[in-house]
């Protein structure tokens, strides 16, 4: 089960998002479906269509079993690969 405590560790791919903040006050309140993860960025794909947009400097939301999780972007910015198995 995803927690806050276990989020990082997880595969992001197929979770609804939304953006709380970011440095880009073009994309907050952006949210969609993530359909692919590199490094540094998220595909999301949003109701005006597929958007690439960089993990870092933005802070991300997902509502998983009617918990509202947190994440700062710094912390996810791994492979997820490199991510999934490491330890927090």
């Amino acid at each position: 089960m995803i927690t806050q405590e276990n989020i990082i560790q997880h595969e992001f791919i197929g979770l609804n998002t939304t953006i709380e903040t970011s440095s880009n006050p073009q994309i907050i309140g952006l949210n969609g479906t993530i359909i692919n993860e590199t490094k540094s960025m998220f595909t999301i794909n949003t109701s005006k269509g597929v958007k690439l947009i960089p993990k870092v400097h933005s802070t991300w939301a997902f509502n998983i079993n009617n918990e509202h999780l947190k994440i700062e972007g710094s912390k996810i910015q791994k492979r997820s690969f490199d991510r999934i198995g490491a330890k927090a």
